[in-house]
């Protein structure tokens, strides 16, 4: 019983981080309707500027507060240089885009810091907590989380702006015709995701430390997260990033081992795209021709 509930309270807390990094992923995915392929690199990358900021001796908050500033701006950055370009363009070309932008990154960060394994430190102490089951960087880790989550929440349905960014990546058109300045609040979404990613990236890396690749199968595991709950559905992609944070530890300790755990997300994806490709909180569009 020890056992299955230490694996539940773990995947939680690693599902708490697939839960931000799907947020991000389904935050871009309504202002484009397509995948961003470079979220993670973009998160590694905030993850660096966080281990600089600490390496020259600067306070873990005063370090985490400033990479997500750099983060968000940044992400506005590639908004107006990478993505406003091609808003006209192509399915194609867009995707092309981010698949040269998670390319161009990944290699960035390993040419200004290298493909050394870095230990990034956590916030919080070493210590175990619940007699042992989880540490308190697990606990920490998914307290951080819902209070971004519950921010978010609070500002998208209580803000003028908040309703301003749904507003303009719902429907565009109808959101220029009223008024709002609709290319600002895509790239104040991508700012956001950027600033969401690089809260995902600093909270997971403690745990399987700092490398340029770091985030490659933690992306698949909130891609799988963000498809489950619905690609189009914010508080779909947090539950689901959290049930497959679940699924994945009870699969890995009770059915396939640990080795084999990646194939979870790849089993959920395929399932979901079968079964339910709406996920279970995402909306069914039917047009009629």
């Amino acid at each position: 019983m020890d056992t299955l509930l230490q694996q539940v309270l773990v995947g939680l807390s690693t599902g708490s981080i697939y839960a931000g990094l799907a947020l991000a992923l389904v935050m871009i995915y309504q202002s484009t309707h397509l995948v961003n392929f470079a979220q993670g690199e973009m998160a590694v990358l905030s993850t660096y500027l966080c281990w600089s900021l600490l390496d020259i001796g600067m306070p873990y908050w005063g370090a985490f507060a400033l990479t997500l500033l750099a983060s968000f701006a940044i992400g506005m950055a590639i908004e107006r240089a990478v993505i406003r370009p091609l808003r006209n363009a192509p399915m194609l070309s867009v995707v092309i885009a981010f698949i040269a932008l998670l390319l161009t990154t990944n290699s960035l960060v390993g040419w200004v810091f290298g493909y050394d394994v870095r230990p990034m430190p956590s916030p919080f102490p070493s210590t175990p907590m619940f007699g042992g089951l989880v540490s308190a960087h697990q606990v920490g880790a998914l307290g951080m989380t819902i209070v971004m989550l519950v921010s978010l929440y609070a500002f998208f349905r209580y803000t003028p702006l908040g309703l301003a960014m749904r507003a303009a990546a719902r429907n565009p058109v109808s959101a220029r015709l009223v008024g709002i300045r609709v290319g600002w609040m895509l790239g104040l979404g991508w700012g956001l995701a950027a600033a969401i990613g690089a809260v995902a990236g600093m909270m997971i890396s403690p745990s399987v430390y700092l490398e340029p690749n770091m985030m490659s199968a933690i992306l698949l595991y909130a891609f799988a997260g963000a498809l489950l709950g619905g690609i189009d559905s914010p508080l779909g992609a947090v539950i689901g990033g959290l049930l497959v944070g679940v699924i994945e530890n009870l699969a890995g300790t009770y059915l396939i081992g640990t080795e084999l755990k990646l194939t979870v997300a790849l089993l959920l994806i395929v399932g979901v795209l079968v079964v339910k490709p709406s996920g279970l909180m995402g909306r069914t569009v039917v047009a009629r021709v």
